[in-house]
């Protein structure tokens, strides 16, 4: 199979399988401007499927660079109204999404005071809340994110290559990572999704108090409800059919009761937040909050992005990936969440998925706050496992589960 092969089989695969479009569905792309000529093979995939109307959001950093050294500062809480209403008509009309990840330039925003970026997120956030709650939280609309490399993003995980070279060597990771270098991909997809069902629905049985995770620097316990239930692989949308919200995924996760996060814990892969790389990254919880912040690199922006509303500082989602995923065995560091929250167990600071709670998507707002579903304009994963860290699960029958061992499935 050629690589323009592999590029179409995975532009049919973001679209047949991931946001699994519907004939007469709307669908919404995004992506930075640098990976248009993938971005136009989805249009042309999504339309072949059947798409009403394919919107192609194109977005080039250097624009929000200026806006943030350049503009009013009270100008970044403003939002045209236009930007609502698009998101709403996604909402109101059971629209799917397609967002693909990969920066022309991953620094481009890593000097900017976090400040006046976290004050332009929240106010982008409350702009497009319903498309949050209503869309991605209670699943009425089809969702995906995926990656399309740039010369950039190559650059941080090859430093060695350049140019092309490095490119193409990140769209061969991306390929067979996603599957779509494989003839049998989308039978390689269910197979791979029956056994992430398979593993939630286990973990949802055992009706789990606390997990316990244990390792160098990492002594952290997240408490979750009795209405947590795991989720892994293809959810279910407002059609009734089966979508893919991440492509790669690796995980199990869940909805954790915020109040109930209490330990220390060592983030073992870098992160972007707000465009500034997080290195070396220690947290402690207490209380259910983060109330110590220690890194190498991107302590203030952190510290920042936490405190952007009341709920950032707390947990919305706790996840299980075992050292047996492709992307941990790739030995890569992606420096993009998408990649690598799919190569480790990890946390997310921020909000929650109401879907991983039992009955949640129809919980009121006060049922929410009582099972400590966070709520928060945020939601930064962060990775915190790895060969050497375990996980032992306390169920509410009081019993004491290995999952993972040196970071092994042991289920």
């Amino acid at each position: 199979m050629s690589f323009e092969d592999k590029l179409d089989r995975y532009a049919e695969l973001l679209v047949t399988h991931g946001a699994n479009v519907q004939p007469g569905q709307m669908l919404l792309l995004t992506a930075e401007a640098a990976v248009r000529d993938f971005a136009v093979r989805v249009v042309d995939a999504a339309y072949r499927r059947g798409a009403k109307s394919v919107t192609l959001d194109l977005i080039d950093a250097r624009a929000a660079r200026s806006r943030f050294l350049h503009a009013n500062e009270e100008s970044l809480d403003f939002v045209p109204g236009f930007i609502t209403a698009k998101f709403d008509e996604w909402v109101e009309n059971k629209g799917a999404t397609i967002r693909l990840v990969g920066s022309e330039d991953p620094d481009i925003l890593s000097d900017l005071p976090p400040a006046k970026l976290n004050r332009a997120r929240v106010a982008q956030y409350h702009a497009a809340k319903r498309f949050y709650d209503d869309g991605i939280g209670r699943g009425q609309v089809h969702w995906t994110v995926a990656a399309a490399a740039t010369e950039g993003w190559a650059k941080k995980v090859f430093p060695d290559l350049s140019g092309k070279d490095g490119e193409r060597k990140l769209w061969d990771e991306i390929l067979r990572l996603v599957r779509a270098d494989r003839e049998d991909c989308l039978a390689a997809w269910d197979e791979h999704n029956e056994k992430l069902h398979h593993r939630g629905k286990a973990l949802s049985e055992m009706s789990i108090s606390e997990l316990h995770f244990t390792g160098p620097g990492t002594d952290l316990t997240v408490g979750l409800s009795k209405k947590a239930v795991f989720k892994g692989g293809t959810d279910i949308g407002p059609y009734g059919v089966p979508f893919e919200p991440n492509l790669p995924t690796e995980e199990v996760f869940t909805t954790p009761d915020w109040r109930r996060t209490t330990g220390s814990v060592r983030v073992t892969r870098p992160f972007l937040v707000n465009g500034k790389l997080i290195e070396d990254l220690k947290l402690e919880f207490s209380e259910g909050k983060v109330s110590s912040v220690e890194a190498s690199s991107g302590k203030e922006t952190y510290a920042e992005y936490i405190q952007s509303d009341p709920g950032a500082s707390r947990l919305g989602e706790v996840a299980l990936v075992g050292i047996d995923s492709p992307v941990f065995q790739s030995g890569l560091v992606f420096q993009e969440i998408l990649f690598d929250e799919n190569a480790a167990c990890h946390i997310a600071v921020g909000s929650a998925y109401k879907s991983c709670l039992d009955g949640g998507e129809t919980m009121t707002p006060d049922q929410l706050v009582e099972v400590g579903c966070n709520e928060s304009s945020a939601h930064t994963d962060m990775m915190i496992s790895d060969e050497q860290v375990n996980v032992v699960a306390r169920t509410y029958g009081g019993d004491e589960v290995t999952l993972l061992l040196n970071g092994e499935w042991q289920i």
